[in-house]
């Protein structure tokens, strides 16, 4: 069947332009017109085998991309309690996260590491049809080093309990990420530095050594796929980026050499803004150590200097939220936009970096990004225009994905 949308107010995200009264006409699951409202009336659609779905009174804009979530985790600060779950709870857990994050509007994900492949688990369930969800674009085990961000830290008698896959070696992170492949990873995910919600580490130190780093993405790069890396501190931002990384994850502690080296080699950075300021503000009522509390604090302090600077810069920047970290729930991740605004984006410019800039990331922008003949119909529309009042993203009123409605 044939869908005919009505749009009031369209946002293509091919430039930051709003059209008005525009028809969008979706065949199976992809879109194979965008022309004025006008194009199409009652006598025309009489007849045919179309389903008219009016959204003149919304914003429409293309389906929303979230590359930087945690599908395991559900907001509880205390990432241990999951290991007191079994695989089967903390999967399902996974697929209902997965469903918050659609009906907010983000029609694709970037899971950045689970604990016992949960989120491939989800996606390939999404993939076959069994259950509804976003696309997901997985990273499996994170790789990180011993006592690193995503170790935990039990008694020497507690083995092989981590959020990661704890690695020592060139020859131990090749292994480690050919085991992400092998059951179905879409991408690489690196701890390189140290962390804010892991305990006993400091953000602005170095974990994995570049030799790791190298031999890790060597094996993604020759699959021609993407990867992405943990990184506050200056020098681990700067040897994942020698050793051939696609983004830079939160880069909170950056330099301006590494600020240099990301716009030269086109290394993309998603900021997270939400994961810091949500520790702080909530280490502030006291409901998170204050040791965590500091160290979002510490990494949050220049941030929106560092983001302001690297768009001046050239540096691509997209958009993710670190959802499932504490006090970061599923399908709340909306407000990222409006701390985008206030760390030196443009309303526009934020809705960009959700879609066009994270397809383009995602090296999806074939498919997704855009609203445009030939892409997938993944349609998302708001009550109100963003670029007038950037709140409205928190409250997502019609979601499609794939031609398939799941909200209205």
């Amino acid at each position: 069947m044939r869908k005919v949308i009505f749009c009031g107010e369209l946002f293509t995200a091919e430039d930051e332009t709003v059209r008005k009264n525009m028809a969008v006409v979706v065949e199976g699951n992809k879109i194979v017109q965008c022309v004025d409202r006008s194009e199409y009336n009652e006598k025309e659609l009489s007849g045919e085998d179309v389903e008219i779905i009016d959204l003149s009174d919304k914003f429409v804009m293309p389906g929303l991309i979230d590359a930087h979530v945690h599908l395991v985790l559900d907001g509880d600060p205390n990432v241990d309690k999951a290991y007191y779950k079994l695989h089967g709870e903390l999967a399902i857990q996974a697929e209902v996260a997965a469903r918050e994050d659609l009906m907010a509007g983000f029609t694709t994900v970037r899971d950045e590491g689970d604990i016992h492949y949960e989120a491939i688990a989800v996606k390939k369930c999404v993939d076959s049809g069994i259950i509804s969800g976003p696309r997901i674009i997985a990273s499996g085990a994170p790789l990180t080093g011993v006592g690193g961000h995503g170790d935990s830290f039990f008694g020497p008698d507690v083995q092989n309990v981590s959020v990661g896959a704890v690695i020592n070696g060139a020859d131990e992170a090749m292994k480690a990420a050919r085991t992400n492949f092998k059951y179905g990873a879409d991408q690489i995910k690196l701890f390189a530095t140290g962390g804010v919600m892991s305990f006993g580490d400091d953000p602005g130190s170095s974990e994995l050594t570049y030799e790791e780093m190298k031999a890790a993405l060597d094996v993604a790069n020759s699959k021609g796929r993407i990867s992405s890396a943990h990184a506050h501190g200056a020098e681990g931002i700067k040897n994942a980026i020698r050793a051939g990384i696609t983004t830079i994850e939160h880069g909170m502690l950056i330099d301006d050499e590494g600020m240099e080296m990301m716009a030269e080699k086109g290394v993309y950075l998603v900021p997270t803004i939400i994961a810091a300021e949500k520790i702080v503000e909530y280490g502030k009522e006291g409901k998170l150590p204050k040791w965590m509390a500091d160290k979002a604090e510490q990494v949050l302090e220049n941030h929106g200097e560092h983001i302001r600077k690297m768009m001046k810069m050239g540096v691509k920047i997209g958009f993710g939220t670190d959802s499932g970290t504490a006090f970061g729930y599923h399908g709340q991740q909306g407000y990222e936009f409006q701390l985008m605004t206030e760390f030196g984006f443009t309303p526009a410019g934020a809705l960009l970096a959700a879609t066009k800039v994270n397809s383009e990331m995602l090296r999806a922008e074939d498919k997704l990004g855009t609203i445009r003949p030939g892409k997938l119909a993944d349609i998302v529309a708001f009550d109100g225009n963003p670029l007038e009042d950037i709140k409205v993203m928190t409250n997502c009123t019609f979601v499609m994905k794939d031609g398939k409605i799941y909200k209205n």
